[in-house]
């Protein structure tokens, strides 16, 4: 909801005198508790509700954290804009502050993404990790309750509820623990075709150009990979002056095995999606050269 009263506000401000509305929408991924959620159906379950409303014309726009959106989206619909990004890190917070190694020998420490999970044992591997969902409140609370040493959670969400000042964190690494691709940015998704020329201009200039780049260049990636919502994959695109760097991260399903990688490509000036995608999948198809292909495949 913050997420969308966000892309609201930033509208309105580009379309003065427009009637502009909220409409939520409670998805299958909301109302469920289940801690995996690759074993009910994966991150679809945060969109497909959104999309629904899509093609019957209940909502125009749906505003998605980029990361719960699959690398492939279905026919008819599209990314119309990607605003701009917030923190792509991981934190980990904790009620005292310090970094993974400082834990103590058993220190429980929750997440439920696989690749945070064989991230964190690999920067401590004596702390256990535990199964966590929720809303930022609800996981900042295992803290509190003392029931877990520390969480970890992507910076960009605590950042856009304002909480940062309300806990004690660290942030980590992104050359350790390279992030989710998407991580930290916003989709606004549209069914694909004509849309009223004032819309599609207030979209145009939302978009960040730099941002759709570097997470085309992400998901290009992903998708080339065959991952899935239960991969334990990392991948982040940095387009900086005339260069795209592109590093990513992959475990075996179990985190016994591991595969990184990382390419450089000339950024063109106009941050042509395509040519991030080229990238994108050109990094892909050379982990898959080295064997990533067993390591997906594996799930």
């Amino acid at each position: 909801m913050v997420q969308a009263e966000y892309v609201r506000a930033r509208l309105a401000a580009l379309l003065p005198g427009a009637a502009l509305e909220i409409v939520p929408i409670r998805t299958t991924g909301d109302k469920l508790d289940t801690a995996s959620l690759a074993q009910v159906g994966g991150k679809g379950l945060f969109i497909r509700e959104l999309e629904q409303a899509l093609v019957d014309r209940k909502i125009d726009l749906a505003v998605h954290s980029m990361k719960d959106l699959p690398a492939l989206l279905p026919a008819g619909f599209r990314i119309a804009a990607v605003p701009e990004r917030e923190d792509t890190r991981d934190l980990l917070v904790s009620a005292h502050g310090g970094d993974l190694a400082a834990l103590a020998p058993g220190a429980r420490v929750g997440t439920s993404s696989s690749r945070r999970r064989f991230q964190a044992l690999r920067a401590n591997p004596k702390i256990e990790i535990v199964a966590l969902r929720g809303n930022v409140d609800t996981r900042l609370k295992r803290i509190a309750d003392g029931s877990l040493a520390a969480i970890i959670i992507a910076a960009a969400g605590l950042r856009r509820l304002g909480r940062e000042a309300d806990v004690k964190f660290t942030v980590l690494d992104e050359r350790d623990f390279i992030p989710a691709g998407g991580q930290g940015a916003l989709a606004i998704e549209t069914l694909d075709g004509d849309r009223p020329p004032e819309l599609a201009a207030a979209l145009e200039a939302l978009d960040d150009p730099r941002v759709h780049y570097e997470t085309t260049a992400e998901r290009a990636f992903l998708a080339t990979l065959g991952a899935s919502c239960a991969t334990p994959v990392g991948v982040r695109a940095i387009a900086a002056r005339d260069t795209l760097s592109i590093r990513a991260i992959l475990f075996s399903p179990g985190g016994e095995r591991e595969l990184a990688d990382a390419l450089e490509a000339p950024a063109e000036f106009n941050y042509s999606p395509p040519i991030a995608a080229g990238a994108g999948q050109a990094l892909a198809q050379r982990m898959l050269a080295r064997g990533a292909g067993a390591l997906v495949g594996d799930e």
